[in-house]
């Protein structure tokens, strides 16, 4: 009994390291917490299924798929956007027959970190100016806090989580992003900016409300590429806590399971309403820290994050958070997601001088962010999913003068 209860709360500290970013992205993209949390849950819980719970990670929601979202909402909707969503998933089951059939360097030779790099950029750079707007306190055209307040609370909720991650302590490194926003919820309470109504007339206990995805193959079609990135990012997390734990983990359970199980989440969680799931880089930490590598911590995370789904108050709570305080804490996240790909092209040592090399970040970049789109039919292709199928075009037909 006394075991369980130890695990019970190394599970508990697993998903307060995954919780701010985990809630994050359903805040900046306008979708519910509350589905998140409840998306987290049952993908984590559906992977140890798939994976005969082998794995010691987590599936919070995923970054990537921030600025494809917000887009994908302002065309077509958000059971649309949900639907997309859903097909994203099948994307990581491509993945997995590939690996199965032709092994993991058939996937290195039709993504080389020349294509993965400037896509992963486009994906941070693309919602720059959403962080902009938020910091200085608009909410789309309307300046829903005083700019000068705005840029203050902004300026303060930086600075609490740039201290934090170059100077904080090794488990404070794992929480930034919640510690920056609880500073700056704390001082935007001061300030008198915090809206409490929301959160005294929430009930205690409240069952989310489920958006139903809406068939729309144009936002299929959109969500499928931006599936790349991520599913790559899987690849590389599950090498990562098998090099913390001492296990190969890519041959047990196996790389073609952990990815048809992280894609199964991401199913999941767009038939539900909340934002895909991915693994959690901060999981991965704190079992290094922890020493804690036993997968059951992670089912009771995976619960206790469903559990929490349904805390009325809790999810009112997250609602009020104010637009400059999560703006400052944009400012430095999606800048820290351009330079993961930055970082990816740095370490694959990829030289910018060849030309083939040369054509594809720069053009993979213009397109992502240019505005550029391509209409055939009701379908509209543009931003990361055009940007990573021109890369991967590009990569493929573009010959070395060495080849």
């Amino acid at each position: 009994m006394l075991q369980q209860m130890k695990t019970a709360v190394a599970g508990a500290q697993i998903l307060f390291v995954a919780f701010g970013a985990m809630v994050l992205v359903p805040i900046l993209t306008g979708l519910n917490p509350a589905l998140a949390l409840l998306g987290a849950g049952i993908g984590t819980l559906v992977f140890q299924l798939l994976t005969k719970r082998k794995v010691p990670i987590f599936l919070g929601s995923s970054f990537a798929f921030i600025a494809p979202i917000i887009a994908a909402k302002q065309n077509w909707g958000v059971g649309a956007t949900m639907f997309g969503l859903f097909a994203a998933g099948f994307m990581y089951f491509v993945f997995a027959a590939v690996i199965r059939w032709r092994g993991l360097e058939a996937v290195h030779k039709l993504l080389p970190p020349v294509v993965i790099g400037p896509v992963i950029m486009v994906i941070g750079l693309s919602v720059a100016g959403a962080a902009g707007s938020m910091a200085v306190g608009k909410g789309g055209d309307v300046q829903v806090v005083p700019y000068g307040t705005a840029v203050a609370l902004a300026a303060f909720t930086f600075t609490v989580t740039v201290l934090v991650t170059v100077f904080g302590s090794k488990m404070m490194k794992l929480i930034p992003i919640l510690i920056g926003v609880g500073a700056g919820y704390v001082a935007a309470a001061l300030a008198g900016v915090v809206d409490f109504q929301g959160v005294a007339a929430a009930p205690w206990f409240a069952v989310p409300e489920f958006t139903k995805p809406e068939v729309n193959w144009s936002a299929a079609f959109f969500m499928l590429p931006v599936a790349i990135a991520p599913a790559i990012e899987h690849i590389g997390g599950i090498l990562a806590i098998g090099a913390v734990t001492g296990k190969d983990y890519a041959a047990d359970p196996g790389l073609d399971k952990t990815l048809a199980g992280d894609g199964l989440g991401v199913c999941v969680a767009g038939l539900i309403g909340g934002p895909p799931v991915t693994t959690y880089g901060e999981v991965t930490g704190a079992v290094m820290i922890t020493k804690n590598s036993n997968p059951v911590i992670m089912t009771w995370a995976a619960v206790f994050a469903i559990c929490m789904a349904f805390f009325g108050k809790f999810n009112a709570f997250l609602a009020s958070i104010p637009l400059p305080v999560m703006g400052g804490v944009m400012l430095l996240l999606f800048g820290t997601i351009a330079s993961l790909g930055l970082k990816t092209l740095i370490d694959a040592k990829v030289d910018l001088m060849r030309p083939k090399n040369l054509v594809i970040a720069s053009t993979t970049l213009t397109v992502g962010l240019g505005g550029f789109f391509v209409q055939i039919g009701d379908m509209a292709f543009a931003g990361v999913g055009l940007s990573a199928l021109l890369a991967i075009l590009l990569n493929a037909v573009l010959l070395d003068r060495a080849e």
